[in-house]
């Protein structure tokens, strides 16, 4: 019956809601209740690249760190793929609904809507599709770049779960991530299992977990399986009202769907096919930034991340060539301006080098504009 009561509220007056902003930042509420509280909040961002080199633009401008023609120089873009809207709702039972959605779409459909949260809570129960219990942004340096620097904590990604939080641990049961085999044909055959820790204390943050999934070919006449798991930590320190550094380590065995930006661009190969036999590939990374706050709004980010993947195996089982990407390089370095809380600019250089296991490298340079507006 609460139920049908929210729908008919929310119906009633979300045209009205929209005119009558209670004037609190970065969201707009929808008075629909003594027992609910509901606001609509997102933003509308435009940004603007330039590729130096190759063009190296993904949608929402973001940096790939293959791709284009090293030949062909100087390439600009914009969009506003990036623009996301969410509504959230708490009941005064506890219950917390959060669903969002932004325009990057797919691939094969840039400017479509986009699923990002689509979740609930109770009493530290969440289910749904929010951000991977096997990742923390407590390590991260401020960017521009949607995608963020190579070698950040965990996923850094949503996936479908089923989480449960205490004081600072959380455990999850989830939708594994990319779990890609060189030679092998891939079969979902199990959830990732996460456990992190997440605090804080005075001028320090921190965050570490671990995760297991398991990596399975099987094309219908042989079948094997191979556990993967993977471990990050990561740290924030506010060393003066002006100062911070942090970052993040992170080591991956047959779970490189969780090393972010390693292989091409976003995840590389989990294992290769050696016979029948799914073996595991390694792989380890790491970020590290410093930020520095200007006053006024004004802040500056200089960010360095790396990933490496150990593919010597699997070229010597055959499973791949040398030409496979196996280091990625990147930096970030931005200044970004919040003239009033609502409203943030910022411009950006980055810097992408790409090495494959054969020792050929490819790099760019490129720049970028931001600006986006909240409610």
């Amino acid at each position: 019956m609460q139920s049908n009561k929210l729908r008919m509220a929310i119906r009633a007056t979300a045209a009205a809601a929209v005119l009558s902003i209670a004037g609190q930042a970065n969201a707009v509420s929808l008075n629909v209740g003594d027992d609910v509280e509901a606001s609509i909040y997102g933003y509308a961002r435009l940004n603007m690249s330039y590729d130096l080199n190759a063009d190296r633009a993904a949608s929402t401008r973001s940096g790939k760190f293959s791709g284009g023609d090293d030949d062909i120089e100087g390439h600009f873009g914009a969009d506003v793929q990036q623009s996301r809207l969410g509504v959230k709702v708490k009941h005064s039972s506890g219950v917390m609904v959060n669903i969002e959605g932004d325009f990057r779409g797919s691939g094969s459909s840039p400017g479509s809507l986009r699923m990002r949260h689509a979740y609930g809570t109770y009493n530290g129960l969440l289910a749904g599709r929010t951000w991977s219990n096997y990742t923390s942004f407590v390590g991260n340096t401020p960017t521009l770049d949607f995608d963020g620097l190579a070698g950040t904590a965990g996923a850094q990604d949503r996936a479908e779960q089923v989480r449960y939080t205490t004081g600072a641990m959380s455990f999850s049961i989830e939708d594994p991530s990319s779990q890609a085999t060189y030679g092998g044909t891939g079969r979902t055959s199990a959830p990732a299992i996460t456990a992190r820790l997440e605090d804080s204390t005075d001028a320090l943050s921190y965050s570490a977990a671990v995760l297991a999934n398991q990596i399975t070919s099987d094309d219908g006449v042989n079948d094997d399986s191979a556990v993967g798991y993977a471990v990050f930590g990561a740290l924030k320190l506010k060393l003066s009202d002006m100062f911070t550094v942090q970052g993040a380590i992170n080591y991956t065995d047959g779970a490189n769907g969780y090393l972010w930006r390693s292989g091409d661009n976003y995840y590389g190969n989990s294992a290769y096919l050696d016979g029948n036999s799914v073996e595991t590939i390694k792989g380890y990374g790491g970020a590290v930034g410093v930020s520095m706050n200007l006053g006024g709004g004004r802040s500056i980010n200089l960010g360095y991340g790396t990933t490496t993947l150990d593919l010597d195996d699997a070229i010597a089982a055959g499973a791949t060539t040398d030409s496979q990407a196996e280091t990625n390089q990147h930096v970030l370095f931005n200044y970004m301006w919040t003239p009033v809380k609502n409203v943030m600019m910022g411009v950006e250089y980055a810097y992408l080098d790409q090495e494959t296991v054969a020792g050929d490298s490819s790099d760019a340079n490129r720049l970028m504009f931001a600006a986006q507006y909240n409610f």
